[in-house]
Order: C-alpha cells, then structure tokens, then sequence
C-alpha cells in the first residue's frame, strides 16, 4: 500500500468566470487509484460562492483521475460540485447538465497571455514592445523570451505526462501571448481535459511569479494587439463518414439562427475581441469561408477536398470561455440539422 495525494479540482461559483479550485486529500491504494475508488468529498462552498455560511458543506463528485506530474503518487481528479445529498448537482455544475456524445471529436485552442508585474511578458512596464509581426511562432529572444519558452514546453511535459491529448504550443500574434491545443472525444472529456490543463499551467506558473491571463482582450478594445480565442474545432461521426455539400449548407444555416446562443456561452466580454479586426468576425454577425481566419467558422480546404467531411472551426469562443458550455451548445445546434445516409449504389 502507498499513500497518494489525492488532488481534488472543481470549478468555484464566481461569475461570469468561474475559478478552479482544489484542495488535497491523502488515501491508500496498492496502485494508481481508478475513478471509481476515488471517495466523494465535502467542501466549504461559503468561501466559494457556492454556499451559505449557515449551511456550507458542498460535495464534490469525482469525475475524471489523471497522474499528477508534479508530486510523487499524485492524483488530479476532476470533480463536479453537488449538493449536500451526494445527488443532486449544484448550480453551478456546468458539466452535470450538458449534451454530451461521445463520437463527437473536440480540438481546442486555448490562447492565453502571461503576465507579471502587472504587463504580459516582454512589455515594459510604461508604453508598448515594437508591432505585432514577428511575434507569432517566433524564434529568438526578441521575439519570446526565455521564460515564455521554459514554461510552455514545461506545461507540455506535465501534460502529456498527465495522459492528457495534448496537441501542440505555439507563440502567438501579441508579445506574451501563447497557445497550446487539447483534443477529445465526447464534450464531456475534451471539457475536463481542457480544465486541466489550465490547472497544470496555473500551477506551474506559480514558481515563476507568473500569472495566466485568460481575459480575451487584456490590453483593451482599443490597443492594436490580438485578443485571446479558444477556437473549437469539431466533428460528429456523421460529419466525418458522410457529410456533403447540402449537409454542410443546413448546418451554417443552423450556426446562424442560433448565433446569439453561441455568443451567449462562448465567453464574457466577447464584444472586447469579436470587432471585425485581429482575425474575428463581429460579434453580432454570422459567416464562414474556406481557409479564413476572420470568419465566425473557418472551413478547412481539407474539408472541401474530402466531399465537404471532416472538421469545422468555430473561431467565435474566447480564451475564458466554459469548454462544457462551448462544446454543448455547438452539439444542440448540430442536433437541430436532419441526417440521412447516403443511398448505396
């Protein structure tokens, strides 16, 4: 028997973001732990907005466990808050209630800017580095740094260590702005993946004095730098074995009826980013090109190429956005469009 670290993570009751929190418990197991022999826990929910103080005790329902890169005999379990009867999900459970499928593929790119002593990495501390141009996939220390570089190639070994569907960094447009890409299966695991992974950056960052800045335009509306996205890019099975032109027309005819429903839960201040420049779409309108980066759904020529299946990219999600909220809502609108196989020949 050994004693592992039972790292339990959930999502508190701030809005319009929600912050993750987590707290250590220590069991014995003779190996690594599954889900299902890790115990529901209690929480205080009066410190995190999910409680009163008279009545504060929250349940966290493990969901998901994951090897925990930086402690020996680690855990980092995923939890969804519930009510005090164990059964009953809290309010502010965003992943209890969501349309889940699990033959539905995610990618996520999550932008996010580091920060320290108030400015993103590389800023002075009064005024602004030279223009956007050479930042995004730079090379150099001009370009990115040192400590940019070190932290990001970290936060992918703790990832993939983790198990965790890592699928690539990259500088982006803006000084001090980065991205790295989670992929899934099911809304639910691309979700808590993303989650995660967010926690193992935030976590990581610590020993740096470095803050993750998740605000999809930190520097303002009005400053000529990129804001943060976390473009989703996704598939069914339908999408991918049959697909077709007439199929994919009913679609963004789907994606524009429901644009406010989409915009609604893709992430506060989204009017901030969405404007029309630094490769968006505005924010109260709807379109989609083939290889374009300013459109509401950026459509592969991979796409094109193979009979209109595949993947799409919905560029409209910000880097603060609820990945359960994200993938859910493009899944209800999916599910609005009829099916049918194609006739055999």
């Amino acid at each position: 028997m050994a004693k592992y670290k039972l790292e339990y993570i959930w999502l508190d009751g701030y809005e319009p973001v929600a912050n993750l929190r987590g707290k250590t418990q220590i069991k014995e197991y003779p190996r690594f732990p599954n889900l299902e022999e890790v115990p529901m826990w209690s929480f205080d929910g009066s410190s995190t907005r999910q409680a009163e103080g008279h009545n504060s005790d929250c349940m966290l329902q493990p969901v998901a466990v994951f090897p925990d890169p930086m402690r020996k005999n680690g855990v980092l379990v995923m939890c969804e808050v519930m009510l005090p009867d164990g059964k009953t999900p809290h309010r502010t459970n965003t992943r209890a209630t969501i349309l889940d499928d699990p033959d539905a593929w995610f990618g996520f790119e999550q932008e996010y800017f580091l920060y320290k002593d108030g400015v993103p990495l590389g800023f002075p501390i009064v005024g602004f580095p030279p223009p956007q141009g050479k930042y995004y996939t730079g090379v150099g220390y001009a370009a990115v740094g040192c400590i940019a570089r070190e932290i990001v190639e970290a936060h992918l070994d703790l990832c993939l260590d983790a198990g965790i569907s890592h699928e690539g960094i990259n500088a982006e447009v803006a000084k001090g702005q980065w991205e790295f890409q989670i992929f899934g299966k099911g809304s639910k695991s691309a979700a808590d993946q993303m989650w995660i992974a967010r926690y193992l950056l935030m976590r990581l960052c610590e020993k740096y004095s470095v803050d993750v800045n998740l605000h999809c335009k930190p520097l303002g509306r009005d400053a000529d730098w990129n804001g943060s996205g976390m473009h989703a890019n996704f598939s069914t099975n339908f999408m991918r074995e049959v697909g077709g032109k007439s199929y994919f027309e009913a679609l963004m005819v789907a994606f524009d009826k429901y644009k406010d429903e989409h915009i609604a839960v893709y992430g506060p201040d989204n009017h901030l980013r969405l404007t029309g420049l630094h490769e968006t779409q505005s924010i109260d309108k709807f379109n989609y090109g083939i290889g374009n980066r300013g459109a509401s759904i950026r459509v592969p020529h991979s796409f094109i190429d193979n009979g209109y299946r595949g993947y799409l990219e919905d560029r409209r999600p910000n880097s603060q956005g609820d990945p359960y909220k994200i993938a859910s809502r493009i899944l209800q609108t999916i599910a609005t469009v009829p099916t049918k196989k194609r006739p055999k020949r």
